[in-house]
């Protein structure tokens, strides 16, 4: 208690107020405000603490007229309480106590407060509130203790104490030890007579720390241990006292006020059974089912209990009710609690102003909190938002705060401190004031750090919650509870993308300057006969799809059959700009101009938009969810079939997989919006493409059987040849495929050949639909197909004007011009053909960047017949090789890797072979002779190995030999199909995992991507982690930043759009190699914190291998180092791996050229290399 003489004087003094008097005329200051309402004799205070409690302490003290101090560590100066006072001052010097310690230096505080003129202290919670040292310190000083007397405090502190305290008054305890207790045979003893559960408890501190549950014998001495010295590191005593633990039981806690004369009053009760780890997560004022028999009873017991002990200040009683509604005294806490607040909101009594009043002299009947005067309104719930992550067992989260709005409005009160720590409180019913919580919870903006807001929604939409009826244990008892719908901070992640390209510019692989326009693309109108523009505010409902839908497949095949004209495919949405283009149009792009393309095309056979390189270039390169992308397209193009290419039994992967993940894959592509699936095998292996054909079939798809055309047809030097066509064709009708699809992916398919070929399976099947594909490479596609068309072709591909030609397909206005006026018109309106055209010419100059840059057509591929996407994608992947001079070389190259392998059927993935084996020539400067002659001792692409070891299948004519023994060196040789040797799919454990990795909702979507390409969906998902969803963002801005001062807008979805301004980008930060870039967002400025790349760029040179020292191994070729297999002084054998080298999608091995000790290793995982760069030297002779 304060010394007697000064307590007195305070309560004789307290109702003296300040006398009126005359006020000279003087600058109206914050001091001098409260100077003329100063209703206390006392009028300066510090308080002991930091965080939120000073603040809501220091808006009190302010409303009393009193002026306030903060005290802070040095690592507080910035904190927001330091502001929120009067005055402020650190703790110590700099060093002189840790972050914590310094709220702990007793002397030092004291001291500040007497050398300040503080005449009261605060002692907040937490800290030093409950240290009844601190409290003696502070009257010594003849200073005011804002809490109980010393000795109270010693006698609360002590759970032991006080549970004898609270048996002398008569007052329930649950059973327990009689005292504390230090050595293990005590706990046993206990155990032995009462049994399990029990709860061990630290007798001297709380917060949840040094307390175990133990429910049976076996761990009983292990908790014990782990409680004691939990307890001694936190409160410097390592005592423990033991007691019954109940389960599931309420936590029920009475708030209790106390004067100078003896007199309590409660405040009623606050339910705060929500625990984790006996840490309160959300409180609840008043309990919402407690019986009015065991309320009144806990809270005549609370007030009995503190009367006692003469209890003064503001105090908390805490209970345990079981199910039964028993209560057990638990301890009082001899402070104000966090929660004190939703008390203060039914109540309406301000806590924190009763509590410095009463320091001050008060009495409770002075303040009118007579027990008859006190009643409760409504109900109110507490929050605490804190920056945990708990879909990672609530471990602190740290970082810059990006973004901080908080909550507002009627009914939400905020208590924050740093940050945002602190609550949300509402009042009400506890029904709205539920739904006032959740509001608020959504209300709230925070980027930056993970919070735990998810959880706490979670919580409170739980039914158990809404009840009412939790209890101590709810949240450990329940796991669903961590099933979190997280925010999805999508505009602080877009902003670091546009940051990112603000500062370093695209990180698109391929892309090579800007944009040439970045302009609005107009999108074109669509007329009908009489010139009126046709509504295309819904799509089409006319098309061939219906058949499919309503039909199914066969009637759809006898449909297209029947069908007079010759129909079109076009393939503008995935072939023609895979071909032109890298394969890099985005999503959005396609759906601006979706539905006018499901009116101007209705009568197209089929649309190819999805599946082959499209899948995994939309999340390798584009940071897109291709299964979205389809999802979003069958929307807007309801009429129209969709079209895929199906790589056999590769799915659309670069390798066989087993026969389940084909299965999986094929139905979840017709679940969202595939039709007609194209299936071919690179090697028209039979074997392999019965796998997808089953697939199809099995999930309802049209099935479109396909044979791959490879060479000219017309050179009686190549084997494949007619009879070699029809065969096939015949094996595929065996296998009851709807549609024969006929695949020229080189563009080598002559005209006659074209008509000599269609004509002769015509011929043999009168009543099966054929559908040819071609790229117009040499030129002559557009006579191909219209040869293929009068020969009795029911469908040919086509692309759109500004996007035909050369690597892609022939012209589609060209065709139609072709077959006008003949009985083979594809039944399409041309004007409307040529207004969807003007929206692609402008869309090839805003992905000018990608062009291949082709300048005509090119007949030599009939020579080295390179596939019309591989084309383009080889010169691409030349010129990032440093082999851009070599381009003729590499075509030459080609005929020749071709050649070397056994004249292969090209196309993906045995094209990719080929172009490996081709550039690998080119970069070592091998000839077709060195190959074979060398081919024991070369280090050939992983391609290579995989085709040659039998993972693609078994090629027309055999493997060549002795080239593949050679190659292989004793590696396995596949003689059936790769798919007959691998284990199926385990579905449940990759869902398991992919949720683990990533959180949330696993779709079947998902766990297809990663079959497919497990690297491709884990670096996708992480991107998008960090990014969020880019397909939104226009594509000028997904390739260059906006200029300074430039509006733009990004969608985000229906309805909810940002506006978005780009600022400035700030200096180079030398420390850090970072920048600053700022945006105005929606009218608010937002900054991102980015990494300029070219900071840290360093050039290394390394040294290059001698080609002649056969102990020098150098990199086959320019690429990054993904794998290091050795270190120095490791012991290898001619061929052993010693790194594995990635160079675009082409991976290799860098083998060891004899046996030897591994020595000077020069590189390491991650770094990139240039060819010839010697990557270490092998000694010859003993490990040492």
């Amino acid at each position: 208690m304060a010394a007697p003489d000064l307590a007195d004087k305070l309560a004789d003094k307290y109702e003296e107020v300040f006398e009126d008097e005359e006020v000279p005329k003087e600058a109206q200051t914050v001091h001098r405000i409260r100077a003329n309402s100063t209703i206390m004799q006392l009028n300066k205070i510090l308080v002991a603490n930091r965080g939120e409690i000073p603040i809501r302490i220091f808006r009190t003290a302010h409303e009393l007229s009193l002026h306030t101090i903060a005290i802070f560590s040095y690592e507080d100066r910035l904190s927001m309480h330091r502001q929120k006072a009067d005055e402020a001052y650190v703790i110590g010097k700099r060093g002189q106590y840790t972050p914590v310690g310094a709220y702990l230096a007793s002397d030092e505080i004291v001291k500040i407060a007497v050398e300040h003129g503080a005449q009261m202290i605060h002692p907040g919670y937490g800290f030093l509130s409950e240290n009844a040292d601190f409290a003696r310190k502070v009257e010594k000083a003849g200073l005011v203790f804002i809490g109980p007397s010393p000795d109270v405090i010693d006698a609360l502190g002590d759970k032991v104490s006080a549970r004898t305290l609270a048996v002398a008054a008569g007052v329930p305890v649950v059973p327990g030890t009689e005292g504390a207790v230090e050595r293990f045979e005590e706990v046993k003893k206990f155990t032995d007579e009462y049994g399990f559960p029990i709860i061990i408890k630290a007798a001297y501190g709380g917060g949840g720390r040094g307390m175990r549950v133990v429910r049976e014998q076996a761990s009983l001495q292990e908790s014990f241990e782990r409680a004691t010295s939990e307890a001694k590191s936190a409160f410097g005593n390592g005592t423990v006292f033991v007691e019954r633990f109940l389960d599931k039981p309420k936590h029920i806690e009475v708030q209790l006020l106390g004067d100078n004369e003896g007199n309590v009053v409660h405040l009623y009760e606050r339910d705060c059974s929500v625990q984790r780890r006996h840490q309160k997560v959300v409180e609840i004022a008043p309990a919402k089912d407690l019986p009015t028999a065991t309320r009144d009873a806990i809270l005549a017991d609370a007030v009995k209990l503190a009367k006692s002990v003469k209890y003064r200040n503001a105090g908390t009683a805490e209970f345990l009710v079981d199910q039964q509604n028993r209560y057990y005294f638990i301890e009082i806490n001899p402070r104000i609690q966090v929660e004190h607040t939703i008390t203060e909101e039914i109540t309406g009594i301000d806590i924190v102003a009763a509590q410095i009043q009463i320091a001050a002299g008060a009495t409770l009947e002075q303040l009118g909190l007579t027990q008859d005067r006190i009643s409760t309104r409504g109900f109110a719930i507490q929050c605490r938002i804190t920056t945990e992550d708990p879909a990672k067992g609530f471990q602190p989260d740290t970082g810059k705060i990006e973004v901080y709005r908080s909550a507002g409005g009627n009914g939400v009160r905020l208590d924050g401190g740093n940050g945002f720590a602190g609550a949300v409180i509402t009042r009400t019913t506890y029904e709205i004031a539920r739904r006032k919580v959740l509001r608020a919870l959504i209300e709230f903006r925070i980027r930056g750090v993970k919070t735990n807001i998810p959880f706490i929604a979670s919580l409170l939409t739980h039914p158990v919650f809404v009840a009412g009826n939790c209890w101590t244990t709810f949240i450990d008892d329940t796991p669903s509870l961590f099933d979190l719908v997280g925010s999805q901070n999508r505009a602080q992640k877009l902003l670091a993308y546009l940051g990112d390209v603000a500062v370093n510019g695209s990180s698109i692989k391929g892309q090579v300057g800007e944009p040439k326009f970045k302009g609005d693309i107009i999108i074109p109108a669509l007329l009908d006969d009489a010139g009126n523009k046709i509504d295309v505010t819904w799509p089409s409902k006319k098309g061939w799809r219906s058949i499919i839908l309503e039909q199914g497949p066969k009637a759809f095949a006898k449909a297209v059959r029947e069908y007079k004209g010759c129909l079109l495919m076009d393939t503008t949405w995935r072939d023609a700009h895979q071909s032109l283009l890298a394969t890099r149009v985005r999503t959005v792009d396609l759906l601006n101009i979706a539905k006018e393309t499901s009116h101007a095309l209705s009568n197209l056979y089929s649309l190819e938009c999805w599946g082959g390189a499209t899948f995994d270039v939309a999340m390798r390169f584009l940071y897109e969810d291709p299964w979205d992308r389809l999802r979003k397209m069958r929307k807007l193009i309801p009429n129209i079939p969709f079209q895929m290419l199906l790589r056999g039994a590769n799915g659309v992967a670069y390798s066989s997989l087993p026969d389940n993940a084909i299965d999986h894959f094929v139905d979840q592509a017709k679940k969202n919006g595939v039709d007609i699936f194209r299936v071919f095998d690179a090697l028209n292996d039979i074997n392999q493409l019965e796998v997808g054909i089953k697939a199809v079939q099995k999930a309802g798809g049209v099935c479109e059987g396909t044979v791959c055309y490879s060479g000219d047809m017309l050179n009686p030097k190549k084997k494949y040849n007619l009879k070699y066509y029809l065969e096939l064709v015949d094996k595929l009708v065996e296998l009851d495929i709807d549609v024969l699809g006929i695949k020229d992916m080189a563009g080598v398919l002559k005209p006659y050949a074209a008509t000599l070929l269609i004509g002769a399976i015509r011929e043999k099947y009168p009543d099966l639909p054929i559908h040819v594909h071609t790229h117009d490479s040499a030129g002559t596609g557009v006579a191909s197909m219209v040869a293929c068309a009068m020969a009795g072709a029911d469908a040919v591909d086509a692309a759109t004007d500004s996007l035909s030609g050369m690597t892609s397909q022939p012209s589609i206005n060209a065709i139609l011009a072709s077959l006008e006026g003949s009985d083979k018109d594809p039944g399409l309106n041309v004007h409307h053909v040529r207004a969807l055209d003007t929206y692609w010419s402008q869309l090839r100059l805003l992905y000018s960047p990608f062009e291949a840059h082709l300048t005509g057509p090119d007949p030599e591929v009939y020579e080295h017949e390179i596939p019309g996407g591989q084309l383009t994608n080889m010169m691409f992947q030349a010129s990032q090789l440093g082999l851009g001079s070599q381009w003729l070389e590499t075509k030459k190259a080609y005929e020749q890797a071709n050649d070397l392998l056994g004249d292969i059927v090209k196309v993906t993935p045995t094209s990719k072979v080929v172009g490996d084996l081709a550039q690998f020539m080119v970069s070592n400067k091998l000839s077709f002779e060195d190959v074979q002659a060398r081919a024991a001792e070369l280090d050939f692409p992983g391609s290579v190995l995989e085709f040659l070891e039998g993972l693609m299948g078994q090629p027309y004519g055999g493997f060549p030999e002795p080239l593949r023994t050679n190659a292989l060196r004793g590696r396995r040789k596949l003689d059936k199909r790769p798919g007959l040797t691998l284990e199926p799919i385990d579905f449940p454990k990759i869902r398991k995992e992919l949720s683990r990795k990533f959180g949330g909702t696993v779709t079947e979507c998902d766990v297809a991507s990663y079959v497919m390409y497990p690297k491709v969906f884990e670096d996708y998902k992480k991107f998008v982690a960090k990014y969020g969803d880019l397909s939104v963002l226009p594509t000028k801005y997904f390739l260059s930043k906006p200029e300074i001062g430039e509006e733009f807008h990004v969608e985000l979805e229906k309805g909810k759009v940002l506006i978005l301004k780009l600022l400035a980008v700030g200096p180079l930060s030398e420390n850090t190699g970072q920048r600053e870039v700022f945006y105005e967002m929606n009218g608010e400025v937002r900054q991102a914190t980015v990494d300029d790349k070219q900071a840290s760029v360093e050039n290394i040179s390394r040294p290059k291998a001698d080609a002649g020292d056969s102990s020098q191994v150098g990199a086959p070729m320019a690429g990054v180092l993904v794998e290091l297999r050795v270190h120095d002084g490791s012991e290898v054998k001619k061929g052993d791996p010693l790194a594995v080298l990635s160079a675009m999608k082409m991976e290799m091995v860098i083998s060891a050229p004899h046996n030897g000790i591994v020595s000077s290793l020069m590189v390491r995982e991650g770094d990139s290399v240039d060819g010839s760069d010697l990557v270490c030297r092998i000694t010859k002779g003993e490990k040492k």
